[in-house]
């Protein structure tokens, strides 16, 4: 018996001993390429970095500012989470609490976890080989070809949100469906015992009280729309400033911008990096230094919305 205590107690040893060093060498992969970012960019962070617009010309001396790739990045986030959060929800609650187990509930799940696993890039060509067809030029814009063929371009802020919409659905919808799965079964069964439909109970006390985690799923969606380079890269193009009607800022040249093409943070870091067309090392590191700001944010509103959700539980 003492024998099998010390086997017990050395594997308890061990293994606490190895999610240490697991914890630990986690957290100094992400301070390391935290400093890193942080020592080669921060010296380039200024209010005129953050409000000029870049300077292709002369990329390989000063790329100026990165107000259109940030721009950008609000635009192409903003995008992508409006189209993914309806589809996104409807699903979350219809696997929840309507589908009843079968082949039709087990399909559905296997089709969004067979998506979940699709590269972004494999997304990107799907969305041009669609977006590129000439009945939905309103999506991008109306080329030809050299043969004298009609074609919609296929690459603007439209079709990338969509593509980053489709790319961030599984992902959403696993983590709504997840938050309605945690709402105690007591507050339907009072609601429906009080008469209420069972569509006025899930709008009114299921998604009430799901709310942090659905809010946190979106979030944690905007946050890999925000990362991804791949789609960005083959459906939205990789001009480092706007190319529709100018000035893209006014109103009545919105449209004109979002069917056109034009850049974010990652593609940014990517042209003026040595790996791209330009030179510009530490210009590259601070544009990664707003980026990675941008992703902390993030993921600090996911904490503050959860601790919400977890302090209403408690409270009930």
């Amino acid at each position: 018996m003492p024998t099998k205590h010390k086997t017990h107690r050395a594997d308890t040893a061990a293994g606490t001993l190895y999610a240490w060093l697991s914890t630990l060498l986690v957290a100094a992969v992400c301070l390391l390429i935290l400093a890193v970012v942080l020592y080669y960019g921060f010296g380039e962070l200024s209010p005129d970095f953050l409000i000029k617009e870049p300077n292709p010309s002369a990329i390989h001396t000063e790329a100026g500012g990165i107000l259109t790739p940030l721009v950008g990045t609000v635009l192409l986030t903003a995008i992508g989470t409006a189209i993914a959060y309806p589809f996104s929800l409807a699903t979350a609650v219809y696997l929840t609490y309507y589908a009843r187990r079968g082949a039709m509930k087990a399909v559905i799940d296997t089709a969004i976890d067979i998506l979940s696993g699709v590269p972004s890039v494999v997304i990107a060509l799907f969305a041009l080989a669609i977006f590129t067809q000439p009945w939905l030029s309103f999506f991008s814009s109306q080329v030809e070809t050299a043969v004298g063929v009609s074609r919609a371009y296929g690459k603007s802020f439209l079709v990338s949100g969509i593509a980053m919409a489709v790319m961030i659905l599984p992902f959403v919808i696993k983590s709504m469906e997840e938050a309605m799965k945690t709402v105690p079964a007591s507050y339907l069964e009072g609601s429906l015992a009080l008469g209420a439909s069972r569509w006025r109970t899930v709008s009114r006390i299921a998604l009430l009280a799901s709310k942090p985690g659905i809010q946190t799923g979106v979030i944690l969606g905007m946050g890999r729309i925000i990362g991804d380079t791949a789609i960005v890269w083959l459906t939205l193009g990789g001009t480092l400033r706007m190319t529709g009607l100018q000035p893209w800022y006014s109103p009545v040249n919105w449209m004109s911008t979002l069917r056109n093409t034009g850049s974010t943070l990652t593609t940014y870091i990517f042209f003026t990096s040595p790996a791209g067309e330009g030179n510009n090392f530490h210009v590259a590191f601070g544009a990664a230094c707003v980026l990675i700001a941008i992703i902390v944010i993030l993921n600090l509103l996911t904490a503050v919305v959860g601790g919400i959700g977890r302090g209403r539980r408690d409270v009930h």
